[in-house]
């Protein structure tokens, strides 16, 4: 039976990277971004090199309730079992909380934690009746580390690791497993212009292997976290 992993945020960084390892295991892929033309690139060579998996996909900004909605309503509509769903859509701003600015917190509690909340809503009832899926949500070493200049990024990862443990235990009789991510610094987009060597970072496919390895465990057991840094610690 062919299965299907829901990835937002898919077109780059470790959204990207997920998106390959679990093309490369056969699975067809749903996802979004706000740029169609990332999208369209996407399924071109995502198709090409894995010839047996399809991309679908929907231009979406997470943080607009009413692009959010139409996302959930275009994934609905193509009346298929999610396996696995990846909530990675996120965005960092930096910043000192009493420097930054009013809107800030708003549009990264949007972006990083509603989005979170309401995609997982929209799906989770239908994994509850299979009794069965796996939710993955990217948290950070933000989540449990606040550190100078993380502002309202840190405040919104933390309400998104307190929402994947509430999640987990709500879910754990039904036996749809939870996992927070909680990468240190990865090389992606969020780190381009920063003076260091690509060594220095984490790489995007290792996160994407840590994801499939904890999906890949028997159903007796789950991950319920996975903290990944940087070999010589964080930035």
């Amino acid at each position: 039976m062919q299965q299907y992993i829901l990835v937002t945020g898919g077109t780059k960084g470790i959204g990207r990277a997920v998106i390959e390892q679990f093309a490369k295991e056969g699975f067809h892929i749903i996802t979004c971004s706000r740029n169609e033309k990332d999208l369209q690139k996407l399924k071109l060579e995502i198709e090409q090199r894995y010839t047996f998996t399809k991309v679908l996909y929907q231009e979406a900004d997470l943080s607009d309730k009413e692009s959010l909605n139409n996302f959930i309503k275009y994934v609905k509509g193509l009346d298929v079992k999610i396996d696995v769903l990846v909530n990675n859509s996120g965005l960092f701003i930096p910043g000192k909380i009493y420097e930054e600015d009013d809107n800030a917190l708003p549009f990264m509690i949007n972006t990083n934690v509603y989005s979170t909340y309401y995609i997982t809503k929209a799906f989770v009832t239908d994994m509850i009746r299979r009794r069965s899926g796996h939710i993955f949500n990217m948290c950070s070493t933000a989540s449990i580390t606040p550190y100078t200049n993380g502002g309202s990024y840190c405040i919104s990862k933390y309400a998104v690791y307190g929402l994947t443990k509430v999640l987990r235990e709500e879910l754990k009789e039904h036996n749809v497993r939870v996992t927070a991510i909680l990468p240190g610094a990865t090389l992606t987009a969020s780190w381009e212009g920063v003076d260091l060597p690509p060594e220095r970072f984490m790489r995007s496919e290792d996160v994407a292997m840590a994801i499939y390895g904890a999906y890949t465990m028997s159903p007796n057991s789950v991950v319920e976290e996975v903290l990944i840094r940087p070999q010589l610690g964080d930035i």
